[in-house]
């Protein structure tokens, strides 16, 4: 239990300041970027008409996206945003699968990855908003349906950022701790590995989905 509130940090000096970084979600990090490198990798190598089992599992999930991308943008705007839309799920996923092999974590158990890519989401969806529409309406937007109203719809926006981000954090790091609790308790026999089997894949997926589904759909409120 004494392991909950550990973190093994970096501390570098710059100029006066103290950077410090999350060694663990640092090292987590890359190595998920790395294993989906790998993947893409191993199934871009070797494309043929009758795919490998590696090949299947990435036209699988970018054939789906790609599906998700266009009903929700429209053909033209797909092209550019369903990459990043692959990307941002399948790195979720594997971050939140870490967490079922043993000795490793998941990066999302750190505030600072989900909320890095809920500010992403906000950026990339206001730019398209703006690209789309053009200055002048989009800034007309916030003023609707009255003038007075624009400080509650730029509030509104912001905290989109906090709920996309807290919600992915709390599930991540909620699952963490149960189990944590649970293996003490238990003194890790049969439940701790179900429940970290469960929270893993199952919740880890779900969670994965709904956050890529919501800086989708955050990008198509602005554009539309």
């Amino acid at each position: 239990m004494e392991d909950l509130g550990r973190i093994h940090q970096l501390i570098v000096h710059v100029m006066g300041h103290d950077l410090t970084f999350n060694l663990e979600v640092v090292v987590m990090t890359w190595i998920a970027i790395t294993a989906l490198l790998c993947f893409g990798f191993l199934a871009a190598r070797k494309k043929s008409i009758i795919p490998g089992p590696v090949q299947v599992v990435g036209e699988l999930f970018v054939n789906f996206l790609y599906g998700l991308t266009e009903d929700a943008l429209g053909e033209e705007m797909s092209k550019k945003y369903a990459p990043m839309i692959c990307a941002l799920f399948m790195f979720l996923l594997l971050c939140n699968w870490m967490g079922i092999i043993p000795h490793l974590e998941e990066p999302t158990k750190d505030l600072n990855t989900p909320l890095s890519y809920g500010l992403m989401g906000f950026v990339l969806a206001h730019h398209a908003g703006i690209k789309a529409k053009g200055l002048k309406r989009y800034l007309k937007d916030y003023c609707e349906p009255m003038f007075i109203m624009a400080p509650l719809n730029i509030i509104g926006e912001l905290a989109k950022v906090i709920s996309i981000s807290f919600r992915l954090f709390g599930n991540i790091m909620g699952g963490a701790i149960i189990i944590l609790v649970v293996s003490y308790l238990t003194f890790n026999i049969i439940t701790p590995p179900f429940l970290n089997a469960f929270f893993g894949a199952f919740v880890g997926t779900i969670q994965a989905f709904v956050f890529t589904m919501l800086t989708l759909v955050y990008i198509a409120v602005q554009v539309n």
